[in-house]
C-alpha cells in the first residue's frame, strides 16, 4: 500500500513538473512540488544539496517558527501564510493517506474486534479516532464495548451522548447513523 502511495504521489509531481516549467521563476513558491531527485538531470547535485539541507535545517515533527518568527515544518518547510508558505493538494493528500493507514494500524493493535466489523463501522472508529487520536477512542470505554458486543444501536446512542457529539454534532450525527445502520452516509 505505500509504495501504491508513493508510486501515485510521484506519478503526481512528476505532471506538475510539466507545468512548473512554464511558470515564472517568481510565481513559483516553496509549496509547489519540487521535482523528484530522478527526475532532475543532476542527481548528484540534488543528492548533496539534500544532505546539507537535511544537517543545516534539521528536522521538527511539529509546526516551530524559524529564526525570523515564521511558522514552518519538517525540514525547514515554511508554512506561514503570511509568507506565502503552505502545503500542496498532493502534498495534503499524501499525508492524510499516510494518516489514515496508520490510524488503521493502530485501531487493529488496539481493538481486537476491528478487523471484524463490516467497513462502514470499522470507518467510523477510524474517523473517530483520525480526529480525536486513538488515544481519545479508547475513552469510549462503554461505546466500544457494546460494538464489540454487536449492540450498534447502544453504541450510536452512546456516541450521541458524548461530549464529543456536543462539540462536533453534524460529524457524530453522521457517524452514529452509519454505525446504526452499517450504510455508508454520504454527509450531503
Amino acid at each position: 500500500m505505500r509504495f501504491q502511495l508513493l508510486s501515485m504521489f510521484s506519478r503526481a509531481l512528476s505532471q506538475n513538473k510539466s507545468e512548473m516549467t512554464s511558470l515564472k521563476s517568481s510565481e513559483l513558491s516553496a509549496s509547489l512540488p519540487a521535482p523528484l531527485p530522478e527526475l532532475s538531470s543532476n542527481h548528484d547535485l540534488i543528492t548533496k544539496t539534500t544532505k546539507q539541507l537535511r544537517r543545516h535545517e534539521g528536522f521538527v515533527s511539529h509546526a516551530y517558527k524559524d529564526s525570523l518568527g515564521y511558522l514552518t515544518i519538517g525540514y525547514g518547510r515554511l508554512i506561514d501564510k503570511e509568507k506565502n508558505g503552505g502545503i500542496t493538494q498532493d502534498e495534503a493528500e499524501y499525508l492524510l493517506a499516510n494518516d489514515i493507514n496508520g490510524v488503521y494500524e493502530s485501531l487493529t493493535h488496539y481493538l481486537s474486534f476491528f478487523k471484524n466489523l463490516d467497513a462502514p463501522r470499522q470507518a467510523v472508529l477510524l474517523n473517530m479516532a483520525f480526529q480525536m487520536g486513538v488515544h481519545g477512542l479508547r475513552q469510549f470505554k462503554n461505546t466500544l464495548r457494546l460494538i464489540e458486543a454487536g449492540n450498534y444501536n447502544g453504541a450510536a446512542d452512546n456516541m450521541l451522548e458524548s461530549l464529543w457529539a456536543q462539540q462536533t454534532p453534524n460529524r457524530a450525527q453522521e457517524m452514529s447513523t452509519q454505525m446504526r445502520t452499517g450504510v455508508w452516509q454520504s454527509g450531503s
